[in-house]
């Protein structure tokens, strides 16, 4: 399953990519987001990993290995979950000098059991739905924090 999102962020693209590089700021525009804990590698270059807690209603552990990183144009990572895999291109463009548009490119890989599969397949809108929410989100937290 692949499905793409946009949004544009009214700040110069050099602003925007270093809000959203910051770890220290996903739990303002990440829902459900704890922690990231860095197991190997520089973070964020290539071949590096993390492990990502998230909590909403349960507990989600995702690790995260990055595959390329060359921002502020994109980067692209892999999440693994017990329950799925996914890779992820974050993309940035500037449009003028006060305007950045923002893609992510995901594509869902693998599915481990029925119950997963199967939400993917009947419901598959919800997954681009929680990207779509996240980035909106972050456009509005970079916005409001430029603003401060």
């Amino acid at each position: 399953m692949k499905y793409s999102c946009t949004v544009l962020i009214n700040l110069p693209i050099t602003t925007v990519v270093a809000l959203w590089e910051n770890e220290s700021h996903f739990k303002e525009w990440q829902d459900g987001f704890k922690s990231i804990e860095h197991l190997s590698g520089p973070p964020n270059k290539e071949g590096s990993t993390s492990k990502i807690i998230l909590e909403d209603k349960r507990k989600i552990e995702l690790i995260e290995t990055i595959i390329s990183n060359h921002l502020p144009d994109k980067k692209l990572a892999l999440y693994e979950h017990i329950h799925m895999s996914n890779t992820q291109t974050s993309s940035f463009k500037s449009i003028d000098e006060n305007t950045t548009e923002y893609t992510s490119e995901v594509d869902y890989i693998k599915f481990n059991g029925l119950l997963i599969k199967l939400i993917a397949i009947l419901f598959p809108s919800k997954f681009k739905a929680q990207s779509q929410k996240w980035m909106n989100q972050f456009k509005t937290f970079a916005e409001s924090t430029h603003l401060k």
